[in-house]
């Protein structure tokens, strides 16, 4: 499961651009084989006098944090690889507006300690796997 948190300050996404952000994120990870409903977005929006960068309240500021669990980069170069693609795709949307501070980092968490409605999912790739893309949805195995 890919779990992107964004922390953004006010004003910085209309509900349009939350929508379109999440479809494309859901995308990639379905072009790449996960079923579609593994990809959670979450947007958390912060007041400025919640969110500091240095010390400092940041007027306007993006924090995007991401969870890999059901997949692992395997070395340095795809790890590399991911991150010129997460931030292509926000190049677009964050990298355009000026006075904007705006990250993110990637996670990859263990996917022992995973489960959706109280399955384990399936191995990566498996028959079972590609059931649950075809489904979009979790089913027992």
């Amino acid at each position: 499961m890919p779990l992107w948190t964004i922390y953004h300050t006010p004003d910085l996404f209309t509900d349009d651009d939350k929508h379109q952000l999440a479809a494309r994120v859901a995308d990639h990870y379905e072009n790449v084989g996960l079923p579609r409903f593994y990809v959670v977005t979450l947007f958390r929006e912060t007041r400025p006098e919640d969110f500091y960068v240095g010390g400092e309240p940041a007027a306007a500021a993006v924090r995007i944090t991401i969870d890999h669990i059901a997949r692992r980069n395997p070395d340095q170069e795809s790890r590399r690889r991911s991150a010129r693609w997460i931030k292509g795709m926000l190049q677009d949307q964050l990298g355009q507006r000026e006075g904007l501070h705006w990250e993110f980092h990637v996670d990859e968490t263990s996917e022992d300690l995973w489960m959706i409605n109280g399955i384990v999912p399936p191995p990566g790739g498996s028959d079972a796997e590609k059931n649950w893309a075809k489904q979009n949805s979790a089913s027992p195995y």
